[in-house]
């Protein structure tokens, strides 16, 4: 296979799980987000980079947007919003940041790709994004891509549509998201 179509192969398995997801799981999404006071934002390894891609993103658009673990990082509580990723369905920090964030009165929101997992479960929103993961990528895994790659490649992409959906929704340009960026590059 060349490099062109395994690229092909990998943008058609991108647009097949964003074709599943949309509009409904936007949405979705998008309710709690601009209902909340303050959003934090938690995933583990390229989930997380995902994650911390979001955060940047609400926060150009004005929102009170952290990502979980940075210093600066405030307390949640009620109205207030934890996002979490668990693709295969579970960590076990999402589950203990999720506990600390219920206790306190925060809502949680899940992007999962296994809505049925143990994370999802407990949330009060799921999100699902039906894409393999590292928990379905032996013996079967169908993606061309390595391992988790296409949940997270249809997260980022996912992600950006929301944000799209966002900024319409709240009546923002594209010159009021750019001035949020920092200038400090």
């Amino acid at each position: 296979m060349s490099l062109n179509q395994m690229a092909e192969s990998a943008l058609r398995e991108i647009g097949a799980v964003l074709q599943q997801a949309l509009p409904t799981e936007v949405e979705a999404m998008a309710a709690p987000i601009l209902a909340a006071k303050r959003i934090g934002l938690y995933g583990v390894g390229r989930e997380g980079l995902m994650m911390k891609a979001l955060a940047m993103r609400l926060f150009h658009l004005g929102l009170d947007a952290h990502v979980v673990g940075d210093m600066t990082t405030p307390p949640l509580g009620a109205g207030d919003l934890l996002i979490v990723s668990a693709g295969p369905g579970d960590f076990s920090t999402v589950a203990a940041l999720m506990g600390v964030a219920r206790t306190a009165g925060a809502t949680c929101l899940c992007v999962t790709a296994e809505p049925a997992g143990a994370a999802p479960e407990r949330a009060d929103v799921t999100i699902h994004l039906p894409a393999q993961t590292m928990a379905r990528d032996q013996g079967g895994g169908t993606s061309i891509l390595p391992m988790g790659s296409l949940y997270e490649a249809a997260q980022f992409l996912f992600f950006e549509i929301l944000v799209l959906d966002l900024r319409s929704r709240m009546g923002l340009s594209a010159e009021a998201m750019r001035d949020n960026h920092t200038n400090l590059e």
